[in-house]
């Protein structure tokens, strides 16, 4: 008993070092920003693919759907992972995943299938989703409570910086080739892999601070995982099947019974909801930019410079993270989260009512808005949590599925009442947002 006290004793003396803080964020940095690289190539890769493969819309959307589905079905193997090697050991884990995706584009690739890509998709979601699950919380832990939502924040301005970057950097090489067949994508995500397995490689050596306070014992993991194999069973047979909205359907019965399991953690359980409807919100607007504003209702503008515009979506979520990151030091974080949410819901309205540039500019500038909102309410939902913090942090990263499932509701309520008018739904997204800052996290 008195080893585990004076080892927790030394390993928070080790936290309170402040260069030892310093060099472990900014080693957590790049995590950020290589995810952040990965993820947002999804963008280039459903028009890459479509074309290759001869797709319709619903086939070369299941990059998404295969990428995110990623988040909710490996999150409670991920937090099983942390509980038993902890966090730092979780992010090499995770990185050797998503290593592992990137290298299985280079055989998906040489037989030509698309299926083959879907599933290197759903592996490199699932790195993904262990370094989420094992850095957000630690970056968040990485220091006094009170701090917490402003470091995640300056944490993720570096995965924005990423998503800025990577399509200018990267639409070259795979769009700009795409008619010349699935090997184009080989070299770009072998050498992504290569890198991220001396990423690996280097986590392993160095010496991160081990945060006693939230690092659960594996006596402290959930007792059964038979439910979530079940459900992940369910879906993945869905899926193999083509009943992409049955596979969407179980997801939300699997997350309903997941919250409901959980509910004693109420401000965790309706964050997580809140990450659910922000994340599906910011990627169906980013999903239909381009389409909206080529309409001739809109700015009629050429595909194209459509496509280029969306740099401003995320560019504004760049400059936006990085102003919050100063600003939330002295604003608290529940406010800060009220203003920004009420703000992306005015410049929808006002998009959603006008033409041209105002049309335009309104709906690009809900990526600044959008900005600071996912890890404050990450910070809001496992704040507090202790020795559950792992667990509360898998269950709040299953809510980024919400990225595979709202944009496909946006795509039919588009069909439906027209695409302008279909921006309701990311506004009823952001309605509950604004709520939950106000009156969920009490």
């Amino acid at each position: 008993m008195s080893e585990n006290k004076s080892e927790n004793i030394s390993n928070q003396a080790q936290l309170n070092q402040p260069e030892t803080q310093k060099f472990a964020f900014f080693a957590m940095t790049f995590l950020f920003f290589f995810w952040g690289f990965i993820t947002v190539l999804n963008d280039l890769l459903i028009p890459f693919l479509k074309e290759t493969y001869d797709l319709s819309y619903t086939q070369a959307s299941l990059v998404q759907f295969c990428f995110f589905g990623a988040y909710f079905i490996i999150s409670p193997v991920a937090n099983r992972i942390i509980d038993k090697f902890g966090f730092q050991m979780g992010l090499v884990i995770g990185l050797i995943v998503t290593a592992l995706g990137c290298f299985l584009f280079y055989p998906s690739a040489n037989l030509n299938v698309y299926l083959l890509f879907l599933g290197s998709l759903f592996v490199l979601g699932s790195g993904i989703t262990i370094l989420q699950v094992a850095a957000n919380p630690y970056v968040s832990a990485l220091g006094p409570e009170s701090t917490a939502a402003s470091r995640l924040n300056a944490a993720q301005f570096a995965n924005s910086f990423a998503t800025y970057i990577a399509p200018i950097l990267m639409s070259g090489l795979i769009l700009g080739m795409a008619g010349m067949g699935a090997s184009v994508v080989q070299m770009p995500y072998l050498i992504m892999g290569l890198i991220l397995i001396g990423a690996a490689v280097l986590f392993k050596l160095i010496t991160l601070p081990k945060l006693a306070h939230v690092e659960a014992s594996e006596a402290d993991a959930s007792s059964s995982m038979t439910s979530h194999i079940i459900f992940s069973i369910a879906i993945v047979a869905a899926m193999a099947f083509g009943l992409t909205v049955i596979a969407g359907l179980i997801v939300l019965v699997a997350l309903a019974y997941n919250f409901y399991g959980l509910r004693q953690y109420r401000s965790m359980v309706l964050g997580a909801l809140a990450i659910f409807l922000y994340v599906g919100g910011e990627v169906a607007i980013g999903s239909f930019l381009v389409d909206y504003f080529a309409e001739s209702s809109i700015a009629g503008m050429d595909k194209a410079v459509a496509g280029e515009m969306i740099a401003y979506y995320w560019g504004g979520a760049m400059v936006g993270r990085a102003i919050g990151a100063f600003l939330m030091n002295y604003i608290a974080a529940t406010k800060y989260l009220v203003v920004n949410a009420f703000m992306a819901i005015l410049m929808i309205i006002v998009s959603m009512n006008s033409t041209g540039d105002m049309a335009v500019y309104s709906i690009l500038l809900v990526g600044f808005f959008n900005s600071i909102m996912f890890p404050t309410i990450f910070t809001l939902a496992v704040k507090g949590l202790g020795s559950m913090t792992s667990k509360g942090s898998a269950l709040v990263c299953q809510g980024i599925v919400g990225g595979a499932l709202i944009p496909v509701l946006q795509g039919g309520v588009a069909d439906s009442i027209g695409l302008q008018l279909s921006f309701v739904v990311p506004m009823l997204c952001y309605i509950y947002i604004a709520w939950y800052a106000m009156k969920g996290t009490n």
